[in-house]
């Protein structure tokens, strides 16, 4: 009998405990957080909000970094608030089209404000991954402040929420609505305006129950945009991460 079988009969004989094997701890979600021009100071917001989840890691990368292949390994890919037309030129037709093969392929997307804008069918530089478009265009800088949303009951069971309405900082991200392009499936509202902001000449009248989140498919990727910005309320968080492991399909089953 080998030395190493003797000591473990030995072991089971005397009832001493066996060393279990080592377990590799589980795979953190990678998010390739666009990092360049078109972004405001709330990416730095974007970082903090997701620092303080152990299961994400974080990869800022440029314009130029995603037009040379940088997305390769990311799990999402993460456009936060700012411009969305400063970011999608920035990207470029070459940076646009990585994005979309991206997602194509199974990536996840998640984007905040501008990162809605610009994942919308809305503009030339539109990545044309989300069957959206943009309600009073015009109007686009309509102010800032606290408005309420409605969340639909998919809205509370993705983001993990049991209250149906929560205010949410607004700072003139799109009013979306169905855009009824034929190569995008449709998405889903799972969140609307409840209370609006109609200030530099905006109308009132016209936010209200336009869809602040939305989520939807791109081929075999994943979709989800916030209009306004959970991560500037640190009780919203948790929806930012549950969004990002939704984006990259690891939402526990239990949920």
């Amino acid at each position: 009998m080998r030395l190493s079988a003797s000591i473990a009969f030995l072991g089971v004989l005397f009832g001493v405990a066996q060393a279990a094997p080592p377990v590799d701890p589980p795979k953190r979600t990678l998010i390739a957080l666009y990092s360049d021009a078109g972004t405001s100071s709330s990416i730095e917001k974007v970082k903090k909000a997701l620092a303080n989840f152990p299961d994400l890691e974080v990869k800022p990368v440029t314009a130029e970094e995603i037009r040379n292949g940088a997305l390769k390994g990311a799990d999402v890919l993460l456009h936060s608030g700012g411009s969305g037309g400063g970011q999608g030129k920035a990207l470029g037709e070459k940076g646009r089209s990585a994005e979309r093969d991206f997602i194509a392929a199974g990536g996840g997307y998640v984007g905040i404000c501008a990162g809605a804008y610009l994942a919308t069918c809305a503009y030339d530089w539109s990545l044309h991954i989300l069957d959206a478009k943009v309600i009073d265009r015009q109007h686009w800088a309509r102010g800032t402040g606290t408005v309420e949303i409605a969340l639909s009951a998919e809205g509370r069971k993705l983001l993990g929420t049991a209250t149906p309405a929560q205010a949410i900082e607004y700072r003139q991200g799109p009013l979306l609505a169905p855009a009824e392009d034929p190569e995008v499936p449709d998405f889903t509202s799972l969140a609307t305006y409840a209370t609006e902001i109609a200030k530099k000449g905006a109308p009132s009248g016209v936010m209200v129950g336009t869809t602040a989140v939305a989520s939807g498919a791109f081929q075999k990727g994943r979709v989800i945009v916030f209009s306004p910005h959970p991560e500037m309320t640190e009780a919203l968080w948790r929806q930012l991460h549950r969004a990002v492991l939704w984006a990259a399909n690891r939402l526990p089953n239990r949920d």
